[in-house]
């Protein structure tokens, strides 16, 4: 953990470079001291069936969640959705200055008796 998790409109699919809004976020989140290297991971996910507003062709849609594991405070969490959510908005103003779109951004913490995962990546970075 975390897991940044993007859904994005097909239209933008040749205006967007995620390496390095993936980077960003990595260095970011690790940055903070509260979330090991090991556990960061991002992936983005086109959809090709979507609709916005009254069905523009030209209007397009991008959401962004970031799921973390139980246990950090209320103030790290806003403190880490706010900058993270600026990271993105900064990322995308080349498309939001010339274009329609809708973005948004929701960080969940999981539960900790309903997580589970297997990881044997963070021995790398000990």
């Amino acid at each position: 953990m975390p897991h940044f998790i993007i859904e994005y409109s097909a239209n933008l699919d040749d205006k967007l470079d995620f390496q390095p809004l993936f980077k960003a976020f990595h260095e970011y989140i690790v940055s903070t001291g509260a979330f090991p290297l090991g556990g960061v991971r991002s992936r983005a996910i086109r959809c090709d069936d979507y609709r916005v507003a009254d069905g523009r062709e030209d209007f397009s849609l991008l959401n962004l969640t970031l799921k973390i594991g139980h246990g950090r405070s209320m103030e790290l969490r806003q403190e880490v959705a706010e900058k993270v959510f600026e990271i993105l908005c900064d990322w995308m103003k080349p498309i939001t200055d010339t274009s329609y779109c809708q973005i948004s951004f929701e960080l969940t913490e999981l539960h900790p008796v309903l997580k589970f995962n297997k990881n044997n990546i963070h021995a790398l970075f000990k």
